[in-house]
């Protein structure tokens, strides 16, 4: 376990959380006794001590996230500063402002998604990723938008992304080849 779920050094601690939720945190319980044996995977001794405390059996995942909120008690802790330069890596740090939402939502609230691709992209998410994109991308992202109260979910707006980055790769392929036609 340690092995797939501890914080490698120099990564963000969002990035390694969302990365533990891909690993499958989320199917692995655990008593306090046996996550304590886990030692340190975040490398951050609040969040550690935080894991291991708890007694009743909880998934590794709950564990990580309350650990967070209590080590971090308010959002602006986590700061997360970014700027992406590929669709994928703009996908991966949507993601992580989505899981960012999450170390702070009600763990005990059922009606709140329990995965960050099911967590609706509100506007400020939205802004903090527009802002974070290269020059190339701003114009056409800053356009797409949506009301308050129908956000998509991180998921849908990936599928979306990627549709934009489809039709922006083939536009460009055509026109390479309009123009190599030209040349010949």
């Amino acid at each position: 376990m340690q092995k797939y779920f501890s914080h490698p050094s120099g990564k963000h601690i969002v990035t390694w959380l969302l990365q533990c939720w891909d690993n499958g945190t989320r199917s692995l319980e655990l008593e306090g006794k046996e996550a304590k044996q886990l030692g340190s995977l975040s490398r951050e001794g609040g969040i550690d001590r935080a894991t291991g405390r708890k007694t009743p059996a909880l998934s590794l995942w709950r564990r990580l996230l309350s650990s967070m909120r209590e080590r971090y008690p308010f959002s602006e802790d986590v700061c997360h500063p970014g700027k992406w330069t590929t669709m994928e890596r703009g996908i991966q740090y949507l993601r992580e402002l989505a899981m960012r939402e999450m170390v702070y939502y009600d763990l005990d609230n059922a009606q709140l998604p329990t995965d960050p691709d099911e967590v609706q992209c509100t506007q400020p998410m939205w802004w903090k990723f527009v802002w974070s994109a290269p020059l190339s991308y701003i114009n056409s992202l800053t356009v797409m938008d949506w009301k308050v109260e129908e956000a998509p979910t991180v998921d849908e707006v990936t599928g979306q992304l990627w549709q934009y980055e489809e039709s922006l790769s083939s536009s460009l392929v055509s026109a390479v080849e309009k123009l190599s036609w030209k040349v010949q």
